[in-house]
């Protein structure tokens, strides 16, 4: 199957209306609709049910569209990754600012003694940018914190860091040397959705910093970040029962990168080394 009948498809699938998706795709509607006839024929189903005023998905339709949007992000990535290849051979590691748990210079160090290691990209983005970016064809392997979405990915657990609470430093809980979750109002079901919510409408941890130390925000973070970020304004407290942060290294599935592959042990060195000197 051609990529330009499911490029025609998905536009009809998602417009549900065929001169819409005509004029997205800078053509006419009868020539779409001959290719979606041809499309159905080929398959030997029926993708839409059309009236004179209404075009609705059938169930072989939703199938296929949530498939053809798989295949064409993956060709749209392969197509990516080729001209990066072409361009001087670099990997390219994206990362969460302050979201590598202390691994980031460990890892590059042991790459860079690496048989066939490249020079490394780092490219820095926000929360939870990784995968899409690995799925894209923009990034060749990342350091993510769980959970995120894995699909099409491989992955290697790299570190399991305690939770702390992050409070302002007049807040009543400060006073307390260690917490449990439910001085919080949390329970583990609920860690990763309130930490969801104190990120909202901030852009990096310095805001998310910032708000807590306001007294507008508390929330729980890697207790790697305690040293990275003391502040007069805040108080780190253990919280006993949190469950841990998990650091994950992703790459995509299919990779063959022997670049790749090299990384991939370096980083997972790189983490035993840091466990086996904690």
């Amino acid at each position: 199957m051609e990529s330009r009948p499911l490029r025609y498809f998905v536009a009809v699938a998602e417009e549900l209306n065929f001169a819409r998706a005509a004029e997205r795709l800078g053509i006419s509607p009868p020539p779409l609709s001959r290719a979606i006839r041809r499309l159905e024929a080929e398959l030997g189903v029926t993708l839409f049910e059309r009236t004179t005023h209404s075009v609705t998905r059938t169930p072989a339709g939703d199938v296929l569209l949530a498939e053809a949007r798989v295949a064409l992000d993956a060709l749209e990535a392969a197509g990516r990754r080729a001209r990066r290849a072409a361009e001087e051979p670099k990997l390219v590691l994206a990362v969460k600012a302050d979201g590598d748990a202390g691994l980031l210079e460990p890892i590059l160090a042991r790459y860079a003694g690496e048989p066939g290691s490249v020079p490394v990209a780092v490219r820095l983005c926000g929360w939870q940018e990784q995968p899409g970016l690995l799925r894209g064809g923009e990034a060749d392997v990342a350091l993510v914190h769980a959970p995120f979405d894995g699909t099409g990915l491989d992955t290697e657990t790299l570190a399991a860091e305690p939770r702390v609470a992050v409070l302002a430093a007049d807040h009543p809980l400060a006073a307390h040397d260690r917490l449990e979750l439910a001085d919080l109002g949390l329970d583990a079901g609920s860690v990763e959705r309130h930490i969801d919510e104190a990120r909202r409408g901030h852009g990096d941890l310095a805001q998310v910093l910032t708000a807590v130390s306001l007294g507008k925000v508390v929330t729980l973070l890697p207790a790697s970040v305690t040293a990275r970020y003391p502040r007069p304004g805040i108080a780190y407290r253990p919280v006993l029962d949190a469950p841990p942060v998990v650091l994950s290294l992703a790459w995509p599935r299919h990779s063959r990168s022997t670049a790749t592959a090299a990384l991939v042990r370096a980083a997972t060195e790189a983490a035993e080394a840091a466990r086996a000197g904690a």
